[in-house]
Order: C-alpha cells, then structure tokens, then sequence
C-alpha cells in the first residue's frame, strides 16, 4: 500500500504548523541532544521530536516516504509522525515548494565567479522561500541536514545549489559518485564551505587499500556512505572499518538491511550490522547523521511511515 498524506489546500501556513506542531507532541522520542548542534531543540522542553540517541544522529532521507508523500508540508508530516529531528531532503519537495527548476537554477550559461555570486531577483525570490521552508522545519523540531538536488551544467546551476543548501541550513549536498564531478564541484565546495557528500552504490565504494583519490579534490568533498550498498556489493564485508578509516570525511551514513546476496530485507532480517555501526558512533561520539533508507517491500497492510518508524525504533533500540 502506497501512503498519501493530503494537505487541504484551503489550509493556511498557520494552522498547518499549528497542527505540525501538535502532531508532534505526540511523536516525541526521548534522546539527549548533543552541545553546539544546531538547530538542535530540547524535545522534552519542547514537545519536538527527537531523534538524537545517545548522541548518534538518526534521520530519514525522504526517498523513504516515495510514492505517496510529495509535498514539504506532508513531508515534514511524516517526518514528525515516525519522531525525526534530522533530515536528508530530496529535491522534490524544495524544487515545488521553492518553485525551482529541475538542476536547481535556470538562466545564462556559464558566468564569472563575480556573477554567479550574485543572484537574479527570481533566486533572491527562490532563496528567500528555501529560507521559509527552513523556519518551517526547524519550527516544527526538523533539521534539514543535506539536500538532494542535481547540480546542472552551468557554473550558474551549480553556484546557485550550494546557495540553495546554505539558505535550508544544511551541512552539505548528496550526489552519486563521480570522480570527474568531484573535481568540478570542489571549487565550489571549498568556497561555500558547504559539503560535497558522493553516495556509493555496489559497485563504487570507497577505495581501502590507500586513500580514496575523490578525496584529494578538495577539503569540502567526502562520502554519503551507504552501509547496506556496501555489504552487498563486497558479497558480506563489514562497513565499519571503512567508516573507521573515512569518519572524518564521512557527512553521513545510508542505512539499509541488505545480505550478502544482495537481497533489500526489514530491519534484523538481513545481515548488515547496523546495530554494531551505531554502536560504534556512539562510544567514539562521531557526530554525522545516520539516515534510514527504506528500500526493502512495504508488507500488505502497512506503508511507508509506519515502516520508517519501525526502523526508527530499531535504531532507538540499539543505542538505549
């Protein structure tokens, strides 16, 4: 069964976040919020949500909720039902809340750095809404800690993507593995000081025998580490000690039960040692967020929301 979350669209931005906020006080999951995290709330002061374990950072990216949940208000719904504070936002929601194109911007090609530091009225426009949808967020107990969002061709589209993740307040943005674009973005990177984080698939994970080559583009450049990718595609191998090597090059985690197979299972039934990688951060504090993924069959009866909180359980589980 696919979830739909529906927005009345006679519903005012008030009375959504007057009910966003009601929902929930009724969705707090109890975890200590770590010193300088922001923007980090006390749940328990608050009635927010919070999904910070013993330290360990647990969010959802929002491919999770595909197939029923569009919008960012639903989004953001469902995010507040299954108890997250943390956040991977998929371009969806930004691009139709924002009113932006498909690779973030639209307009000239190419431009001087000078130029594309200085955006049109319409990206003042389109900045000023991914600021609103921030507030929205963070008002509702939510960091957006990375955005999804295709960089485009232009030094315009890309420049314009790392101002759209400043103005959502996110550490970094997530794309998939590319040595070539890498080397593109990291000008970028270093000079917003926001994160390029290459998301790994089976085949394309980091590099063991010596440090990963993507990494020497620049100081800005690290890895969106997908755990269960991993396991399956080295047919059983342990993620921790690539996250032991790269922590500090790691922006954040994708979490998946896979086997060796390569099999997508509910949580406990493959053979991914999520419970030990969270243990993990948790007795060395590492800080980057772990985000669940829901890739495996949604069982008859249920959906989306409810399986992402049977994963956020799972995680509470292994860390309390």
């Amino acid at each position: 069964m696919k979830t739909r979350i529906i927005t009345d669209e006679a519903t005012t931005r008030r009375a959504f976040l007057g009910g966003a906020a009601a929902l929930a006080a009724c969705a707090i999951v109890p975890g200590r919020v770590l010193a300088g995290d922001t923007p980090r709330v006390a749940a328990a002061a608050s009635g927010k949500p919070n999904s910070v374990f013993n330290g360990v950072r647990i969010g959802c990216i929002t491919y999770s909720y595909r197939g029923g949940v569009n919008s960012a208000e639903d989004t953001l719904k469902a995010l507040i039902q299954d108890g997250l504070s943390e956040v991977e936002l998929m371009g969806g929601p930004i691009q139709a809340y924002a009113g932006l194109g498909g690779g973030g911007a639209r307009g000239r090609k190419g431009g001087s750095a000078e130029q594309t530091a200085k955006p049109t009225d319409a990206h003042q426009a389109q900045l000023a809404k991914c600021q609103e949808l921030r507030k929205m967020y963070n008002d509702a107990g939510v960091n957006i800690h990375i955005q999804k969002i295709g960089f485009g061709k232009s030094d315009e589209e890309i420049d314009f993507n790392f101002q759209v993740a400043k103005a959502l307040g996110c550490k970094g943005i997530t794309t998939e593995r590319s040595e070539a674009l890498a080397k593109k973005l990291a000008p970028f990177a270093d000079k917003h000081k926001i994160w390029v984080a290459f998301h790994n698939h089976t085949n394309n994970y980091p590099v063991m025998d010596k440090i990963d080559p993507i990494l020497s583009y620049g100081e800005y450049i690290g890895f969106n580490f997908d755990v269960g990718h991993y396991f399956a595609g080295t047919k059983g191998r342990s993620p921790i000690p690539v996250i032991e090597k790269y922590h500090d090059r790691i922006v954040s985690l994708h979490l998946k039960d896979r086997t060796a197979e390569g099999e997508n299972l509910p949580w406990g039934q493959g053979k991914t040692p999520i419970k030990e990688i969270l243990q993990l951060m948790r007795k060395e504090k590492w800080t980057f967020p772990a985000d669940i993924e829901l890739e495996y069959n949604i069982p008859r009866g249920s959906d989306s929301v409810a399986e992402v909180a049977k994963c956020v359980r799972y995680c509470k589980d292994a860390l309390t």
